[in-house]
């Protein structure tokens, strides 16, 4: 069978598009993925304790798109939840990012009151102000603030996380987990949050449920290109695997998840726990925080950043500094000189941090400007 378009890849940016073009276009449509499951990173399961966990690390769906969050609406009911976060800060918990709630509990209280009060004179309430801004203050007490939070928060968790210091990433990496000038302790701000009702896992059965659709699993696009018949490719995976790595390979972080089950509600105060300064992991997830299934016992994950090696482990998330971007536009400009039959789309196959509603808003936005109108 010939269809009308390949897709390679099976997380958002995979079957929303293949959604969008079986649904209002009409055509045929493969996807393919060498893993063994839909859903990219964002698969879910239940474990052998029935927990629902996500096997890549925790994903928490926030949008402030209306548009995004009523697409997605189709597919899923959701469960309705804020992601709070604590980070181990000299033996205590203490919400990030980093406010005031975390300064009270850090400090003493005449400190806390006088480094809050100077924070509202350099500030408006509720800005988030990135970290390697911050420690630019002239002020001996908001610069001894501020490397408190950097030294004890930022420092130790960017280098496990990326295995560099926050000033050798891009600007947008580091500026994505501000300081807080107030006491909001939610992770995210958008208007939309939740998680869906039976999990990532479902909400992707339930987008790629159309008779013209078919996915193929344990199936590498490389190894099996001779046998796929197709008249438009649209590439999720790594751009510089596409194009055999012919200027070298773009580098990557990856991670490693140590899943435990304990005899118990719950393990931790929270879904997500940092530890930005001590252990070799940098957090660890329960998960029944995010399903809030009634259950006895409770499993969760120790998150090991890795260095990504091909063939041994997933790349997750692009390095993004100016050398690797320089990489990237190699790929870009002999990728921009195919044909229109050609469309690279995602985090890997643009070398770009997405978050989940980023990407969903991407590949909708893809289908009416570039696709809907071939039609």
């Amino acid at each position: 069978m010939i269809y009308d378009y390949l897709i390679v890849g099976a997380g958002f940016a995979g079957c929303v598009l293949a959604e969008r073009i079986a649904s209002q276009s009409g055509n045929k449509v493969l996807i393919i993925d060498r893993r063994n499951h839909i859903g990219g990173n964002c698969y879910d399961y239940y474990d052998e304790s029935g927990v629902l966990v996500h096997k890549y690390g925790p994903h928490i769906f926030h949008t402030s798109s209306h548009k995004v969050w009523e697409y997605l609406s189709q597919f899923t009911e959701w469960i309705p939840y804020e992601h709070k976060v604590l980070a181990v800060i000299e033996g205590k918990k203490v919400p990030v990012p980093f406010n005031f709630n975390s300064i009270n509990l850090i400090f003493p209280e005449e400190q806390a009151k006088r480094f809050q009060s100077l924070l509202l004179e350099k500030y408006r309430y509720g800005l988030k102000v990135p970290i390697l801004k911050l420690i630019e203050s002239r002020e001996n007490e908001l610069k001894y603030l501020a490397d408190f939070i950097y030294k004890n928060v930022f420092y130790g968790y960017t280098v496990k996380q990326w295995g560099l210091k926050p000033e050798e990433l891009d600007f947008s990496v580091t500026s994505r987990v501000p300081v807080l000038i107030g006491h909001d302790d939610r992770y995210f701000y958008d208007t939309y949050q939740g998680i869906p009702l039976k999990g990532y896992t479902e909400l992707f059965n339930n987008i790629i449920k159309n008779k013209n659709i078919d996915v193929l699993l344990n199936t590498d696009y490389h190894l099996n290109i001779s046998n796929l018949k197709y008249d438009k490719l649209i590439f999720t995976g790594p751009i510089d695997e596409y194009f055999d790595y012919c200027f070298g390979r773009l580098p990557y972080r990856s991670l490693e998840f140590e899943f435990r089950t304990f005899d118990k509600e719950w393990f931790q105060e929270a879904a997500q726990v940092n530890y930005p300064n001590d252990f070799d992991y940098t957090r660890i997830t329960e998960f029944k925080h995010f399903s809030k299934q009634e259950l006895p016992i409770t499993s969760v994950a120790y998150e090991y950043p890795k260095a990504y090696i091909n063939g041994v482990n997933e790349p997750y998330y692009p390095i993004q500094r100016k050398e690797n971007d320089e990489l990237y536009n190699k790929y870009k400009a002999i990728a921009d000189r195919l044909d229109e039959k050609v469309l690279f789309l995602g985090r890997l196959a643009e070398y770009k941090y997405y978050n989940m509603d980023q990407i969903v808003g991407v590949a909708l936005m893809t289908f009416e400007k570039q696709i809907a109108k071939e039609k």
